[in-house]
């Protein structure tokens, strides 16, 4: 899905590397995906939710600070102090989670690793129709694709400017043509630098 012939370095000719760009290209889409959301709801909330989140450039450096990183401000739910034991976590967390879609899982043999269905990953049946499930994959990797060039501009606003995406989107709109991407081509505003502790 989502491919229209456009192929200038040549690299679905093999049909085991085209099999594998694929699979890479949907993970880091739906990856991309979650990411922008993560990147933009602590802002969301601090901004229009009287939360007191930082930037998510800077939210992993909390992890350093006594008191540690907190959801939602609330140290009952996930207090994490500890670097390695995050790391450790994700680790465990995403091994199990790749090991399931790789074998299947419980939804059986012989499914198409990349979209499995069933009740597990679509239970709303919203893929239950064919022709609803081709679009469906053609919207899904075209939104990666956004995705995946958004969180680029998520890094280079990250440097040029030192702040989010919202804080830039808004001084953006109330000056279009002084703050633009023109205005930060020559140097950068911010350098991230090790946190002073």
């Amino acid at each position: 899905p989502g491919d229209y012939g456009w192929d200038t370095m040549g690299l679905s000719a093999d049909p085991k590397t085209f099999e594998a760009m694929r699979s890479a290209e949907l993970m880091h889409g739906r990856w991309a995906m979650l990411g922008t959301v993560g990147c933009l709801y602590p802002e969301i909330l601090t901004k229009y939710g009287g939360g007191n989140y930082p930037v998510w450039f800077k939210a992993g450096a909390q992890i350093f600070a006594d008191e540690g990183i907190n959801y939602a401000e609330n140290p009952n739910l996930i207090h994490a102090k500890s670097a390695i034991a995050v790391l450790a976590c994700q680790v465990i967390l995403m091994s199990f989670s790749e090991a399931y879609r790789v074998r299947g899982g419980p939804l059986g043999e012989g499914l198409d690793l990349l979209h499995p269905g069933g009740p597990l990953v679509d239970p709303l049946g919203l893929a239950d129709d064919p022709e609803d499930f081709k679009e469906l994959k053609v919207k899904e990797i075209k939104n990666g694709r956004l995705a995946m060039v958004a969180m680029l501009g998520f890094y280079v606003q990250a440097i040029a400017t030192g702040k989010g995406p919202l804080d830039n989107w808004a001084e953006h709109i109330k000056d279009p043509y002084g703050v633009n991407g023109l205005t930060s081509l020559v140097a950068t505003q911010y350098v991230p630098s090790a946190p002073t502790l």
